[in-house]
């Protein structure tokens, strides 16, 4: 009998891995139904049905199904919610001590992170552009690691500390964030490609900026006063929005579990800093982002231009987190495939 069969753990990741393979194409043939209503009315795509702002442009409603596709996902993140906690009942530790662990966790906070984003701005583009993230996660872990990867082990004696739910979780955590913020900057290489892309500030939340309007006045009369009114972003806009928001959140949480592992490798290893080659690439994946919000902040760049710095950055946190770990060397080497 499949040990998938008789261990509840890896059976709770397979069903949250069904969860998100139908969620997938579900929620790629909403933002196709939606893109085909766009173009049947000349609206812009994606966008949520929004009300009470005076002179904006009408958006289509959300499509039929998704509803359904945020169900999906928010049951395979309880699946792995409870995955986790079981794993963590059974180990005797916080589950995230070897690859399958970490990528279920990994899954766990990226289908949270979706979800959240999804319900600042509910827009078919959200699920289409994470979800293949959790899924891939999910599927990785399920099916591509020999069984001794998967199966609960005991931690390794530099793991033995405190630290580790600090450091690891928001590692993993700030992986989350800034990998579905690079996936929403990589969705906005690809919206609207034929316009030109001007974002704006908005002071009155997601979905609208203050534009100034001169009130008309009477022939003979005083200067026409200037007003505030409300106007509609555009889904390029939104999507720019939401990843730097995104990405910021993830860049903290980075900049926290770095200077938490260095505390903590100073405990176990008597060093503050080793240049191992996780930490490399953690210093390089922290530079790039950081890269990318000088050029928001400081060098004024927008739309598409740090959306190509996010998605160099994706491909960094992709090299940091698994490609360093296939080599086997280094101090972080532990749980991966070269020690099965």
């Amino acid at each position: 009998m499949p040990v998938s069969l008789t261990d509840p753990v890896l059976g709770l990741g397979l069903a949250a891995f069904a969860l998100l393979l139908v969620a997938l194409p579900m929620s790629f043939w909403g933002l196709s139904t939606s893109l085909a209503q766009a173009d049947g009315q000349g609206k812009p795509t994606g966008l949520p049905q929004q009300t009470g702002l005076p002179n904006q442009t009408s958006l289509p409603q959300q499509t039929a199904n998704s509803g359904l596709v945020r169900v999906l996902v928010a049951s395979a993140n309880l699946a792995l919610t409870a995955q986790l906690v079981l794993r963590w009942w059974q180990s005797g530790h916080f589950p995230i001590s070897n690859l399958y662990e970490s990528l279920c966790f990994l899954a766990w906070a990226c289908t949270l992170t979706q979800l959240l984003v999804e319900r600042s701005w509910p827009s078919s583009l959200v699920p289409a552009s994470a979800t293949p993230m959790g899924l891939g996660c999910v599927a990785f872990a399920s099916f591509a690691l020999p069984d001794q990867l998967q199966a609960a082990s005991p931690l390794v004696p530099a793991l033995r500390s405190s630290w580790l739910v600090m450091h690891v979780s928001v590692i993993m955590v700030s992986y989350a964030a800034l990998l579905v913020g690079s996936l929403l900057s990589l969705a906005v290489l690809f919206t609207d490609r034929g316009q030109a892309l001007e974002v704006r500030s908005s002071s009155i939340g997601s979905g609208g900026y203050r534009q100034g309007v001169m009130a008309a006045s009477p022939a003979g009369g005083p200067s026409p006063a200037l007003s505030l009114q409300s106007a509609a972003m555009g889904v390029s806009e939104q999507l720019d929005s939401l990843s730097y928001r995104t990405i910021t959140v993830g860049f903290l949480l980075l900049s926290v579990g770095i200077v938490s592992g260095a505390v903590w490798a100073n405990e176990a290893w008597g060093s503050w800093w080793s240049w191992d080659p996780k930490e490399t690439w953690a210093l390089i994946c922290w530079l790039v982002y950081a890269a990318y919000l000088h050029t928001r902040l400081s060098r004024g760049w927008q739309g598409r231009r740090p959306a190509l710095v996010a998605v160099a950055g994706l491909v960094v946190i992709c090299v940091c987190y698994i490609g360093v770990n296939l080599l086997g060397i280094g101090l972080h080497s532990y749980g991966w495939f070269f020690d099965s």
